[in-house]
């Protein structure tokens, strides 16, 4: 029985054409890129057409590019970095109910250290309000962060508007783009973003590098202290073989690759839709993700259906896996509204480069008499009956 993954917004493969561009610096080219010799400055040279190979994929020749170890860590150094920075300018901050959990959880520390934290309600498809933004923005802002496409329901936000409506109000505008970054184009200049993360294991990179882009002219106070590495911005030896890695997978991702999963996606949609008690979290068509489906089954748990398909080898999510052994409702389904008698039946199920039509087939067939089963089991569906 063939697996099937769908699972990919939580991580993807390894490229092969991107292990073998990183093999050499584990075992051949193993200097530290900080040392003097030719040894390390020859990996340095590596170290920064990496740097500027990604620079250009986002048209970022006026920001700083700071190395880090993931998304999680990008994030926190762009909320506590921008905060520490301008802390005698304000300390209010502007964030969504709808955020990556290390977003989340960095403003509420800051909110402990005593900043002031607006979160902004979302519709029922997963998008802000941009007038109920530029309502809440007030002198003593210092930063915006809204995430670009949402890990869990694919919502992609108007990231330009946003941008242009931070920057009319004189305040900084950082979005997580983990999940949109080359599914999504994106131009640091022209979508006025000041601050950017991004990291490789979503885009078939090595796991355990990211990057968090900073405007130039922005200061930032590092979370890290030590040898001074990336600027002063962030101390700690370079994640060489990741870096390069990480610098790869950038065009693994082809324009070809997001048009089949486009496809795909909406195959899915309609035939899981077709099955009684669903419906769809999240927008339809192009303010969706390429590769994200999250469908909600009343009456039923997500978690049961994912462990039914999990024993035919079939395996998806019922959310962020940042967050997946925490049994508490899911913070994104219930920012767009869902009955929190029915939030736990929803599944998130997300396509990969690799992903077939024949998979797609395979899954609404298993997954229909799943649902029914559960759902002749459910206590809630026999209340209603």
């Amino acid at each position: 029985m063939k697996q099937i993954y769908l699972d990919y917004a939580a991580t993807t493969p390894l490229s092969k054409e991107v292990l073998e561009k990183m093999k050499p610096y584990f075992s051949e080219k193993y200097g530290n890129e900080s040392s003097m010799h030719s040894f390390g400055t020859s990996v340095h040279e590596e170290v920064e057409k990496a740097r500027e190979k990604i620079k250009q994929k986002l048209n970022a020749s006026n920001y700083n590019l700071i190395f880090t170890s993931g998304g999680t860590e990008s994030n926190n150094l762009a909320l506590k970095g921008i905060a520490w920075s301008n802390k005698n300018k304000g300390k209010h901050i502007i964030t969504t109910k709808i955020e990556h959990d290390c977003v989340l959880q960095a403003a509420k520390w800051l909110q402990e250290e005593g900043y002031e934290i607006t979160y902004l309600k979302v519709n029922k498809e997963g998008f802000i309000d941009i007038d109920d933004l530029r309502k809440k923005i007030r002198k003593d802002t210092i930063l915006v962060s809204i995430i670009h496409a949402n890990n869990e329901i694919g919502t992609i936000q108007n990231i330009k508007e946003i941008g242009r409506v931070c920057h009319e109000q004189g305040t900084i505008l950082h979005t997580d783009a983990c999940q949109s970054f080359t599914k999504v184009p994106i131009d640091l200049e022209k979508d006025n973003i000041d601050l950017i993360t991004i990291n490789a294991h979503k885009i078939y990179g090595p796991k355990g590098v990211g990057a968090l882009l900073v405007k130039k002219e922005i200061d930032i106070t590092p979370l890290l202290h030590g040898g001074g590495h990336e600027n002063n911005l962030r101390s700690g030896t370079l994640n060489v073989p990741g870096i390069i890695g990480f610098s790869e997978a950038i065009n693994v991702i082809k324009e070809k690759d997001i048009k089949k999963m486009e496809k795909l996606r909406d195959m899915l949609i309609d035939g899981l839709l077709n099955i009684p008690n669903s419906s769809l979290n999240g927008p339809i068509g192009e303010k969706r993700l390429c590769n994200n489906t999250n469908i909600l089954f009343k009456y039923i748990e997500g978690e049961s259906i994912l462990l039914h398909l999990d024993f035919k080898g079939i395996y998806v999510s019922t959310g962020s896996a940042c967050s997946s052994h925490n049994l508490s409702q899911n913070h994104v389904i219930k920012a767009i509204g869902v009955d929190p008698e029915i939030a736990n039946g929803a599944l998130r199920i997300t396509l990969g480069i690799e992903t077939t039509e024949e998979d797609i087939r395979r899954v609404l067939s298993e997954i229909k008499p799943i649902v029914e089963k559960l759902t002749r089991m459910s206590p809630l569906s026999k209340k209603r009956r």
